[in-house]
């Protein structure tokens, strides 16, 4: 692997998403080499993939260049490559286009899909932008298919959606999903009766968005309702076979089951003596691990026990944005030869949106619902969204769709010869959040 010589200390950060670009973004033009790996040469913006899923957004409008990122950035240095291992004793990190010495090792790779000993092929996974472009397809492949059924079971399996997973992701998606029954495909689609088409949330725990409040929750759950969308608790999905489910003691015909249950970390080879029971890598309060004193982990892979958090910090992207940041500055003060200053998380809350007008926000004591709280989700994701341009698009296609309900990007990306060839069966693999 090229990388110039320098005289400054070199940071490797491996993964480009929110905690790796946050660090890189704080370490620009300083006096570090700061080479950036990632296995793709974007940024992809994770809360917003299922609207991509549902046609209401572009996927260049969530995604941004890394080297556009960096363009004016003397000593940042990206390379797209996976990487194999890591050697620590050499100091080195083995990739798919050559080993890159290190001074300093960021581990940023985030995580990947849990599917709990379930059969990934069967299910239809989010978690980066080609998988939500491949569900984009599903989704509409199913309803052309629809209209070719046979039989009342055989189309209600093409036009029943089963989410699993309450969390944010798992909630946006059937609201949006609710949304596209209620106000899109009927226009789309008028021989079908779409009173047909049931959407089912499936959650283990007791609640939807369980780690909001308990408002929220309710909120939420009364949302869904009016969408149309039915919601199930303490459930668990234990076995499925592409074709039917049993959900409550009930087999319902479904050829869609959406993941969006759980993740895991997406840790590396070379790193097992700092892993944890759960796969993350066990930090300090200073994001480095206790193994080795030159490599520190940020964001999901990071397991930082608390008193608040004993089992770690919570897999979201502020605590990845705020560990990023926290780190580049103790980067900055080991070269000063400054004491590291530990890191403490600031919860500026937690909100999650379901469809139109509806959204639920939990800042401290403060818990809105409704329109204010919409308002508040769409500011805040065009705020953290990468580039202008971005920002624009994304603005512009809330406003058109708001007045139209009219999701434009309906689009089928064929990859066979025919129909039945349209979705590849077998998902892509699980891609890292990075």
């Amino acid at each position: 692997m090229k990388i110039p010589s320098s005289q400054d200390p070199r940071v490797v950060v491996i993964g480009g998403g929110f905690a790796g670009l946050e660090l890189a973004r704080k370490l620009r033009n300083k006096p570090c080499q700061l080479v950036l790996l990632d296995k793709n040469n974007y940024f992809n913006f994770q809360p917003l993939l299922y609207q991509v899923a549902t046609s209401g957004l572009e996927p260049n409008s969530i995604a941004y260049p890394l080297r556009r990122v960096f363009r004016n950035a003397r000593n940042i240095f990206f390379r797209m490559a996976e990487v194999e291992r890591i050697d620590p004793e050499a100091q080195s990190v083995h990739t798919s286009i050559g080993a890159i010495t290190y001074d300093y090792l960021v581990v940023a790779t985030g995580s990947q899909a849990n599917y709990f000993g379930l059969d990934p092929s069967k299910l239809l996974p989010l978690k980066s932008v080609p998988q939500a472009l491949q569900l984009r397809n599903h989704i509409l492949v199913e309803f052309e298919k629809a209209l070719l059924a046979s039989d009342p079971e055989k189309m209600e399996s093409h036009t029943n959606f089963v989410v699993v997973g309450a969390g944010p992701t798992g909630v946006e998606l059937a609201g949006a999903l609710g949304e596209m029954k209620n106000f899109v495909l009927p226009r789309d689609y008028p021989e079908l009766d779409f009173s047909a088409m049931n959407i089912h949330l499936v959650e283990g725990a007791d609640r939807v968005l369980p780690t909001m409040s308990e408002k929220a929750s309710e909120r939420a759950r009364r949302y869904l309702g009016e969408l149309g969308v039915q919601v199930h608790l303490r459930t668990l999905i234990r076995e499925y076979d592409g074709k039917t489910i049993e959900i409550a003691g009930r087999r319902i015909p479904s050829r869609n089951l959406i993941w969006t249950a759980g993740v895991k970390a997406a840790s590396l080879p070379g790193l097992e003596p700092a892993l944890s029971k759960s796969g993350r890598l066990v930090v300090d309060a200073f994001n480095r691990l206790a193994s080795f004193r030159n490599i520190f982990a940020i964001g999901d892979v990071a397991e930082m026990a608390t008193e608040e958090n004993p089992k770690g910090h919570p897999m979201l992207a502020p605590v990845a944005i705020q560990q990023g940041r926290h780190l580049a500055r103790n980067l900055l003060r080991i070269q000063q030869g400054k004491a590291l200053i530990p890191f403490r998380f600031f919860d500026k809350g937690t909100m999650a949106t379901i469809g139109r007008n509806r959204a639920v926000a939990d800042w401290g004591r403060l818990r809105l619902g409704g329109f204010p709280a919409w308002l508040a989700w769409m500011f805040v994701h065009l705020f953290t969204l990468v580039g202008f341009r971005n920002r624009l698009v994304v603005l512009v296609n809330w406003v058109y769709n708001y007045f139209t309900y009219d999701k434009a990007l309906r689009l089928i990306i064929k990859r066979g010869k025919n129909l039945e060839e349209t979705f590849v069966e077998t998902p892509l693999e699980a891609e890292t959040t990075n």
